[in-house]
């Protein structure tokens, strides 16, 4: 089993990315990949130790950027460190592609270059939210699908339930539908039709849940469109940064609150830790040919390090075998 890493992506890379790989191949002894300007990328591993047969540097020429239009420089950026990682998965180099790097370049990436599932019409991408009662929430979809058809709906609740299992180790995950109200018969025909095939899949379908209980829910994973999904994502993120700057603010206004934050100084550690994306790895594209992960554009060392460990299990898993099968039995269903 290999990880391939796109060594340019990310607003801190190359950085991070080494220091990342670096720390991964410590702690799970994993073979890794890594692409990108291989003169700036030995002269950034040189100032660590580890075991070097473990790592291979691929040599690129080019990188993507995040203002670059994302399926022109996939197509035109051929040599980019992105293109050549999502090619060794297309190829089987490599079992997964960590990239923090443009989303849309590695969305488009995904699916001309890997290529999707057969059967899956719409790849999904799956963040995770920080979740008050299960640890983490999955948004199926984050932001890959604008606009959905019913079976989109089905589709990405079943890969991420699958994924849940297979990499979270998330024991019969609930599944919700992101509604504007909890009751069954909510929504606009997307939603309410979705639902109803919903019913009908082997999965644990728990039925709708409302934006204002992301945090609080007692669910798994949130199935939605990708329109509704990043604007939930992008909301819960801005609230969770506001949050954590003005608890800092109040605390610091005063000399009470900076003696009161002396005692809480090991309890405001937790809560930023709750609220630290890089603690949740990467979101997988789901319904693709292969493992390909997305992490966070700012991810420090610890987040790209947690994104590699997500890339080991879901090649552990199988996650991409088990989502033909799904929709073999599928197809199976519907000849009957």
């Amino acid at each position: 089993m290999k990880i391939v890493i796109d060594g340019m992506g990310g607003d801190n890379a190359p950085k991070s990315n080494v220091e990342g790989v670096v720390n991964a191949i410590k702690e799970y002894n994993v073979d890794l990949i890594i692409t990108g300007d291989k003169e700036i990328l030995e002269k950034e591993f040189s100032n660590y130790e580890f075991d070097r047969s473990k790592l291979e540097i691929v040599h690129t020429t080019e990188i993507i950027e995040n203002e670059d239009k994302p399926v022109k420089a996939i197509r035109a950026k051929k040599d980019s460190s992105m293109v050549v990682a999502l090619k060794m998965v297309k190829e089987g180099k490599a079992d997964a592609i960590i990239s923090a790097g443009s989303t849309g370049a590695l969305l488009a990436g995904g699916l001309f270059v890997v290529g999707r599932i057969k059967g899956i019409d719409r790849p999904c991408l799956c963040p995770a939210l920080p979740n008050a009662k299960r640890g983490m929430t999955i948004i199926a979809d984050g932001g890959a699908n604008v606009d959905c058809k019913p079976r989109n709906l089905v589709d990405f609740a079943a890969m991420s339930n699958i994924y849940a299992k297979k990499v979270l180790g998330m024991d019969n995950p609930k599944v919700a539908l992101a509604n504007v109200g909890s009751e069954e018969g909510k929504g606009n025909d997307l939603v309410k039709k979705a639902y109803e095939e919903l019913k009908n899949i082997d999965i644990n379908f728990i039925g709708n849940v409302e934006a204002r209980d992301v945090i609080n829910a007692y669910t798994d994973i949130i199935v939605c469109d990708g329109f509704t999904g990043n604007i939930l994502l992008k909301s819960a993120e801005g609230v969770a940064m506001s949050v954590m700057k003005l608890i800092k603010e109040t605390l610091l206004s005063s000399t009470k609150g900076k003696i009161g934050a002396m005692f809480i100084k090991d309890d405001l550690k937790k809560l930023k830790s709750f609220m630290d994306y890089s603690e949740y790895g990467g979101a997988p594209l789901l319904g693709v040919n292969g493992g390909v992960i997305k992490a966070h554009g700012s991810s420090n060392s610890t987040a790209i390090k947690n994104a590699i460990n997500q890339g080991i299990k879901f090649a552990k898993g199988n996650v991409v075998e088990d989502i033909k099968e799904f929709i073999k039995d599928m197809e199976d269903k519907q000849m009957e």
